[in-house]
């Protein structure tokens, strides 16, 4: 665990921790409790939560309370105390169950969302117009965003693949990924979103065009190969991923001596307008 940190909602408090190795930010759920039922005290807001537990077992959530864990966060008096915490779904699971009016926007967004997916599963095209209109929304151009449609598509094509030869969801679709990143652009997944000051925020929505071009040239490369040579295990695939990753490195070698900069930046989506910007020159890695 590292970055506690606390965030601000409506100038009251929330304490947070960020999980690195789980890639998840943490909330106190205390403080939710307290901002959104405008409980007076700390103690005040410790005793609801005791009540709303004792609520959500009634609703037979068992399971959302058995797994919500307890970290140490820093207390009103100054020690580090265990404290219940909730990862971002478990907390608009709890958020479910206020009964509060700030609590409401939140139940509606819930509501419209699930309403979303659903009507996405029946016609799967409504979630490329909204994906559309959501990057629109965050400032991209419409050339970037048709780029990152396309690495949807084949992203989707390459995980496929992999589940036709046995590849597991998870972990071993993430040592894959590390492996082709790290030999397209020379940094596993973790070391470029870090790059980029990335936490929980998806690498590929702050990709520059060319990045995005570069990585999704590897994603297809190896595809290709795995259909070719058909890998029977791991190891064998781990080894196709790194010969695809390959052919986009030697692509991003070749562009940077053409370009005379580095490919790979640190450029964020903060300002998604700036991604392709040529505000600077970054020193060559």
């Amino acid at each position: 665990m590292d970055e506690s940190k606390i965030q601000l909602f409506e100038n009251k408090r929330v304490r947070t921790v960020w999980n690195e190795e789980e890639q998840e930010w943490y909330f106190s759920i205390v403080d939710v409790c307290a901002v959104l039922t405008d409980q007076p005290t700390q103690r005040n807001a410790s005793t609801y939560w005791a009540v709303l537990k004792n609520r959500l077992k009634e609703e037979g959530a068992d399971e959302l309370l058995t797994n919500c864990k307890q970290l140490k966060m820093l207390a009103e008096d100054g020690k580090m105390r265990l404290t219940d915490v909730a990862d971002t779904e478990q907390l608009l699971r709890i958020i479910q169950s206020l009964p509060s009016p700030k609590a409401e926007p939140f139940k509606l967004w819930l509501a419209a969302v699930g309403k979303e997916r659903i009507e996405e599963e029946i016609d799967p095209e409504l979630a490329f117009e909204r994906a559309f209109a959501t990057y629109l929304k965050k400032g991209y151009s419409r050339e970037w965003i048709y780029q990152r449609l396309l690495s949807i598509k084949i992203r989707n094509e390459l995980t496929d693949e992999w589940c036709d030869r046995g590849i597991r969801k998870g972990r071993e679709f993430a040592i894959l990924t590390d492996d082709i990143s790290k030999a397209w652009a020379g940094l596993t997944t973790r070391e470029y979103k870090d790059l980029k000051g990335l936490k929980k925020e998806n690498l590929r929505d702050n990709m520059t065009n060319l990045e995005l071009v570069l990585n999704m040239l590897a994603e297809s490369t190896t595809t290709e190969i795995s259909k070719e040579k058909e890998p029977e295990t791991f190891e064998e695939n781990r080894e196709v991923a790194r010969c695809g990753g390959e052919v986009a490195g030697i692509a991003r070698k070749e562009a940077e001596k053409r370009i005379g900069k580095p490919v790979i930046t640190s450029k964020n989506n903060i300002d998604p307008l700036l991604l392709n910007a040529n505000e600077k020159e970054e020193k060559p890695r």
